[in-house]
């Protein structure tokens, strides 16, 4: 699930949240934004069990999934598209 809070200077905050235990072990969104690299931007267990992190975006859009253990990866039903590639979130400027 995504979460967006705008921010000043066009930018946004997404949370990216899984919101059960599965898979387990590691997750990490990973997407153009990182370079696509495993564990910069790891998913942190929350009390009420689901699992999250925020990264500050640039308006466009933006492709990523989420890489667990194992080389298992997922899309984000939530996104603002979901396709053969993985998933796309928009972020429009303020206006």
């Amino acid at each position: 699930m995504l979460a967006r809070t705008p921010l000043f200077g066009g930018k946004n905050r997404i949370t990216f949240r899984l919101t059960n235990d599965e898979p387990a072990g590691p997750v990490s969104v990973v997407g153009d934004f990182n370079s696509w690299e495993p564990g910069r931007h790891e998913l942190i267990q929350r009390r009420n069990g689901s699992r999250s992190v925020s990264v500050v975006l640039a308006p466009g859009e933006h492709r990523f999934r989420y890489l667990a253990s194992n080389g298992v990866w997922l899309d984000d039903e939530s996104a603002d598209v979901v396709d053969a590639h993985g998933s796309v979130v928009r972020v429009l400027p303020r206006s």
